[in-house]
């Protein structure tokens, strides 16, 4: 795996295991509550890595600052999140990822995700799926219909938990037109191939959806010149961390877990936190994960 990533131009990089909760941990995508938290002897606070595109973020726009963009960077790292809901899950795990920095087109965003695809057909994993969709259209629909962040964060939530039986009845309770009502219940029904898009411009036409729609027309067409299409369908409802991500996100499913292995999106606003403002888009390989997903272990010598 590590081999195709470096193929595909992405150098390497390692970063520490202990990071400033003020800089990294503040920035990261991973929850509060998921972090390990200590104190160093002057009384900073610190995390235990949780992810590595805020890390990679911080070295971008320090260390590699006068690197010219676009940066292409590549890493294997443990990674530390606390677990309340995955029993059995391990707090400490192994990913896989790149991050590239530095370029805001569709044709990065496909480049990441075909290289995801390579990545993962490489570790001999067949049978899986890309699900692909973008929180600028949801973002839009929802806030064209209950008009409030407050109101559509409410939905949102439900929609990063994936409870969407929670969302259908959040929605039958708020005080909607019929029309408007079975425009966010028709979110729900918008996953599938390439004719989703022309379904997803019927329930919104504003500014940012249109733009939105657009980014994902060009994605495919990128998608389909890698040859990587047929392991793709749009989810228009997927939302991942809520104020993290700016645009085009992913998830990888292989056929034997019921959780993604993979993911991954756009992020234009981490790196201006460091002060050094760059477009970006990135994806993460969980390898324990992974390994489930291809079902098949080497029995340990006797």
């Amino acid at each position: 795996m590590e081999k195709v990533i470096e193929s595909w131009g992405y150098l390497p990089i390692q970063t520490p295991a202990l990071e400033y909760y003020d800089t990294v941990g503040m920035a990261s995508a991973i929850l509060d509550r998921q972090l390990f938290k200590l104190l160093d002897q002057n009384g900073n606070t610190l995390v235990l890595r949780p992810d590595m595109t805020a890390p990679i973020a911080r070295v971008a726009a320090s260390s590699l600052k006068d690197q010219m963009f676009p940066l292409r960077l590549s890493y294997h790292s443990s990674l530390f999140r606390a677990q309340q809901r995955e029993g059995g899950r391990p707090a400490e795990f192994e990913q896989v990822g790149v991050e590239l920095v530095g370029d805001g087109t569709s044709s990065a965003d496909g480049e990441v995700i075909a290289l995801m695809v390579e990545t993962l057909k490489e570790s001999r994993l067949d049978d899986f799926q890309i699900a692909i969709g973008h929180i600028g259209y949801v973002n839009a629909l929802l806030l064209d219909v209950v008009g409030s962040e407050e109101r559509a964060n409410v939905l949102r939530r439900y929609l990063y938990e994936k409870n969407y039986v929670g969302f259908k009845q959040h929605v039958k309770s708020l005080p909607l037109s019929s029309i408007d009502e079975k425009r966010l219940m028709d979110l729900l029904s918008l996953r599938g191939g390439r004719e989703k898009l022309e379904d997803a411009k019927t329930l919104v036409s504003n500014g940012e959806a249109s733009k939105a729609l657009e980014d994902l027309e060009q994605l495919w067409d990128v998608l389909d010149g890698y040859g990587v299409s047929h392991h793709i369908k749009l989810d228009l409802n997927l939302v991942m961390h809520m104020s993290y991500y700016t645009g085009v996100v992913f998830e990888g499913y292989g056929s034997r877990l019921g959780v993604p292995l993979s993911s991954g999106g756009r992020y234009d606003e981490l790196l201006q936190r460091f002060n050094r403002p760059a477009q970006a888009t990135g994806f993460g390989i969980r390898l324990d994960l992974l390994v489930e997903a291809l079902g098949q272990t080497e029995a340990l010598p006797e």
